[in-house]
């Protein structure tokens, strides 16, 4: 799947050959990093983002009456569940959807350089989530100038190649809630896939002054989630109609396995294996070792996501110096910009009902 992506992004660059097959159930190593970029990320402490994630999970499941450091039977069931899923030889990538049938023609389309506005427009209107996403963007874009873009064709035009790019990019990949889901879906799938679009955003500001490409960078932030995403289908089906799960041991358990489960799609998938070990490494980060250069931006972004969408819910102070000890200026910039991705960012779109 990203070669057939990339491809159209860049129609200029060489295909890369697809990355070899490594066992799922085994986390991404961790590579050397090479000699220091232009940037860095920032050298956030353990305490920092363990305060971070643990507030995180503490609003994600809303459940503060879930405390302990043990795991309930319930909990363990949904991780053995998910244990039984890495040890098997089924597809993880056949647990995620598939891309709609107009995004290949729409990012088919731009890659040319002389991309017809009107063609696109026409193709886009098709879509009722695509015309959601575009005039969002546009008028988020030029929020504050008295103008309100109601076009497609307008806001096609404005946004340009790049942004239409990045955009689609999401809605390929942004999962679709099902209304009819259990409560952990309905609950938690659009809040982990804010945080993902977020974090995105914020790997792609900060990606070239880390020498790292951009592109690349915003899929890793866009799909770290995937694998959780797939999870909640797990404690659907096991829940009981009761709060009983997201007790800190089960979330951290849960998320280590859950990225190793996107690991496993992202092979399948044919990512980049820079994107994967990236992934990997925020499920096996240990003191003292080597982190790819990537894999330091995308836990430096999954933090200032976190914090923002934290702040953003009354979850954090906003004012507490600790939450932003070690951030570059550069970082900051970002953390503010990501304040206005809630305006931009879509909600995953919903499945029909069931008559």
């Amino acid at each position: 799947m990203y070669q057939w992506v990339k491809r159209i992004f860049s129609a200029s660059e060489p295909a890369r050959d697809a990355p070899g097959q490594v066992q799922a159930s085994q986390p991404a190593p961790a590579v050397a990093v090479s000699a220091a970029p232009v940037g860095s990320a920032a050298q956030l402490s353990f305490e920092q983002r363990d305060g971070v994630n643990g507030s995180y999970f503490n609003w994600l499941f809303d459940n503060a009456d879930v405390t302990g450091l043990d795991t309930t039977p319930h909990e363990n069931q949904v991780l053995d569940a998910l244990t039984a899923i890495l040890a098997s030889q089924q597809s993880g990538a056949a647990l995620v959807r598939r891309l709609p049938g107009l995004l290949p023609q729409l990012l088919q389309s731009l890659r040319s350089d002389n991309f017809s506005g009107a063609q696109l427009s026409r193709t886009i209107s098709n879509d009722v989530v695509l015309v959601a996403a575009v005039i969002r963007m546009a008028n988020t874009s030029f929020k504050g100038s008295g103008t309100t873009i109601s076009s497609v064709e307008h806001a096609v035009m404005l946004i340009g190649q790049e942004g239409l790019r990045h955009l689609l990019t999401s809605v390929a990949f942004r999962p679709i809630i099902d209304l009819n889901s259990g409560q952990y879906t309905r609950l938690l799938a659009p809040r982990i896939w804010d945080q993902s679009e977020r974090c995105a955003v914020a790997n792609r500001m900060l990606a070239e002054d880390m020498g790292i490409d951009p592109f690349e960078a915003f899929l890793a932030g866009l799909v770290q989630n995937v694998g959780l995403i797939v999870t909640l289908r797990i404690m659907d089906q096991m829940s009981r109609d009761d709060k009983e799960l997201g007790s800190e041991m089960f979330c951290a358990r849960l998320v280590r396995d859950a990225r190793i489960l996107t690991c496993s799609i992202g092979r399948e998938w044919n990512f980049p294996e820079s994107v994967v070990t990236a992934i990997g490494e925020q499920a096996g980060m240990r003191k003292g070792v080597t982190v790819s250069p990537l894999g330091r931006l995308l836990t430096q972004s999954d933090y200032l996501s976190k914090v923002r969408l934290l702040v953003d819910n009354e979850r954090l102070d906003k004012d507490d110096p600790v939450l932003f000890k070690g951030l570059s200026p550069r970082a900051m910039a970002c953390y503010r910009e990501l304040d206005a991705i809630a305006d931009d960012a879509v909600a995953p779109p919903a499945a029909a009902p069931a008559p």
